[in-house]
């Protein structure tokens, strides 16, 4: 088959249960989507009509005859679970080190380069919860003006300020004076800008959080849709992810919400090409929260959302829906999760085939550009079953 659009939803964080090597990473026994099924706030009959219950290992979901699209549980290859490392892979990209992590803060001569540029001391240094680390250092940050910086299992490097204090703009401006300080053995995959707003003792983190990513070490199956002429849009975080390498059009978007509507408008515009949307909330707000009614609700509400999309496709579009890794809001931590990834491929003239476990995300990106007749290797197991 050949399609004019493909669409890729991220459902950011939605695992499917552990990975067989999750014992290294901490996370034997995660399991997102078992966590939320048993909420009280999860109802998914589109997700589960499309065949999700259907997929290897999920069988603490309802099954259907008659699925209306192709499913595969896909292990992730790469030595890693953060959302750099899992989108990368989908796009072709396999990262044999994990990126680097600071579970004992950074060290003191990125600090003392990273305030010497920036004017300001820092305060924490440590791996800290997002709310936590505002409600602790919140008022001393008001006070002296010093960055709160932290960090936590993932690779990333986190600056928190009151929009009062450090407007958006120029956190942002502070963020990339880390992303210039950190490469080489330091190279973390995000700098992430972490606004707040209120006063002490009800701080609350705004939607103008901002990534600032590594760029990809080599050509994504999104350069290669590209350089063929097709379009390529982001929806949501993409864009900073992969820090805008091989993307034609960027539209950011704050929460689920957002992004659900945009891929609405996008789809009623005439193009041709790869539309690379995030959803974040799932991770953002209930993952790492320890959220589990949070993080069913908002499947339900992706769930409630998806027949106006499916209704709205053409004939010669394609869907795709997935995760980057897990976050399972029941375990011991409030981390990502070493997880299995669900991916749904529907359409038209997808045919309804249960394609079993296969090894490596990169398997997406191959699938999407197969899908739109563009050439594109990729270290994974291909999934052609759906593009012949």
């Amino acid at each position: 088959m050949k399609a004019k659009r493909v669409f890729l939803i991220v459902l950011d964080s939605v695992g499917i249960g552990y990975a067989p090597d999750a014992a290294d990473f901490g996370d034997h026994g995660a399991n997102t989507m078992k966590r939320i099924s048993a909420s009280d706030k999860f109802y998914i009959p589109n997700l589960l009509k499309i065949g999700l219950g259907n997929i290897d290992g999920i069988d603490y979901l309802p099954k259907t005859e008659n699925p209306l699209a192709a499913v595969v549980r896909l292990r992730e290859k790469s030595r890693g679970k953060d959302t750099t490392t899992g989108h990368w892979e989908m796009m072709g990209i396999i990262s044999q080190r994990p990126m680097p992590t600071y579970p004992d803060g950074f060290p003191k001569e990125i600090l003392e380069e990273f305030s010497r540029r920036t004017g300001r001391d820092v305060l924490c240094n440590k791996p800290y919860s997002g709310t936590d680390v505002i409600r602790d250092y919140g008022k001393a940050h008001c006070e002296s003006g010093d960055l709160i910086v932290y960090t936590s299992a993932d690779s990333v490097f986190q600056i928190a300020a009151h929009e009062e204090l450090v407007p958006p703009e120029k956190l942002y401006e502070y963020c990339r004076i880390a992303r210039e300080i950190l490469v080489g053995e330091h190279a973390v995959g995000r700098v992430i800008a972490r606004p707040f707003v209120g006063k002490e003792g009800a701080y609350k983190r705004t939607e103008n959080r901002h990534d600032f990513s590594l760029t990809p070490p080599k050509p994504t199956a999104m350069d290669a849709i590209g350089k063929s002429g097709l379009e390529v849009i982001s929806i949501g975080k993409i864009y900073d992810i992969f820090s805008g390498a091989g993307i034609k059009k960027s539209l950011p978007t704050h929460n689920n919400g957002e992004g659900m509507q945009t891929l609405i408008e996008v789809q009623k515009t005439d193009f041709n090409g790869f539309c690379f949307a995030n959803l974040v909330d799932f991770d953002m707000l209930y993952g790492h929260r320890q959220d589990i009614d949070g993080y069913a609700a908002a499947l339900s509400a992706f769930d409630a959302w998806l027949p106006e999309f499916i209704s709205g496709m053409s004939e010669d579009d394609v869907l795709m829906i997935t995760a980057d890794h897990g976050c399972d809001p029941g375990d011991q931590s409030t981390d990502h999760t070493r997880e299995y990834v669900p991916l749904i491929v529907y359409g038209k003239d997808i045919p309804a085939v249960n394609m079993g476990t296969r090894l490596g995300f990169a398997s997406i990106g191959k699938t999407v550009c197969d899908l739109l007749g563009v050439e594109f290797d990729a270290d994974a197991e291909y999934i052609s079953e759906v593009t012949r």
